[in-house]
């Protein structure tokens, strides 16, 4: 508990003040507040708790790896990938996909849709940045392996052009 009085301010008797920061003391444990201040004819008060970091730390949940189950979906986006001929195009980056540009609008490209070289074809956000992600060739987009706002890897196939 910490007591700050300012200077060139009137100060009660001792034995008032005591009394007084001992009621904003209890006043404090019994509200669950962390300060107090009193300005009273004059005579200011503030009675504060030091909360220790110990106590309002919270570890995050463990994480579980499990290789042997990233193995079975790494190899189905494989052979996905595999079935359909075209140039893969692969995330460059660790984030969210997003297939429309916002959520009022139409996705920028569909299965079956035309695309031009460099045009942009989805937006992978990192780090609250939005990057433009653009199609590698000109051609037909035969599959798109993401769905709109789907967490991507660095490499993971996103779709693939004819």
């Amino acid at each position: 508990m910490a007591v700050k009085k300012k200077p060139n301010t009137p100060v009660a008797p001792e034995t008032g003040e005591l009394s007084l920061i001992r009621k904003l003391a209890q006043i404090l444990n019994e509200t669950g507040l962390t300060e107090i201040e009193l300005d009273h004819k004059g005579a200011k008060v503030r009675v504060a708790k030091m909360m220790q970091s110990a106590a309002v730390v919270h570890a995050p949940p463990a994480m579980v790896h499990t290789p042997v189950a990233a193995k079975p979906m790494a190899a189905a986006a494989a052979s996905a990938t595999e079935e359909v001929a075209g140039t893969p195009l692969k995330s460059p980056m660790v984030g969210t996909a997003y297939l429309l540009p916002s959520p009022e609008s139409p996705p920028f490209v569909t299965v079956g849709s035309s695309v031009k070289e460099g045009q942009t074809v989805l937006i992978i956000e990192a780090m609250k940045t939005m990057n433009q992600i653009v199609a590698p060739k000109a051609g037909k987009v035969v599959k798109i392996n993401v769905e709109n706002a789907q967490p991507v890897e660095y490499g993971e196939v996103l779709m693939v052009i004819e």
